[in-house]
């Protein structure tokens, strides 16, 4: 993706965020000095699915407990909180 590419789609997606399409939530460390995940909320693009949500870790998590942590709660805490009936999971 160019630069030019890429601010087109974060500017997208505050758009999106704005009108409450869109959700981003960013994972930190204990501290809350360093990003170690994400997890999105986004419009489905299939006529199937209510949202598409995904996640992802960095690469030093890769594999660990915090990524099993994560690949459980996500699904478990859509479920729990959020208004869907058929959101689609993509992890990253």
């Amino acid at each position: 993706m160019t630069a030019e590419q890429d601010r087109a789609d974060l500017q997208r997606h505050a758009d999106e965020m704005r009108i409450n399409q869109s959700f981003n939530f960013a994972l930190f460390d204990a501290n809350e000095t360093e990003l170690i995940g994400c997890v999105y909320i986004d419009p489905a693009e299939t006529p199937e699915a209510d949202a598409d949500i995904s996640w992802w870790v960095r690469d030093e998590n890769v594999g660990t407990d915090l990524e099993a942590v994560l690949d459980d709660f996500v699904p478990a805490w859509i479920a729990r909180d959020w208004p869907l009936t058929s959101p689609r999971y993509d992890r990253f």
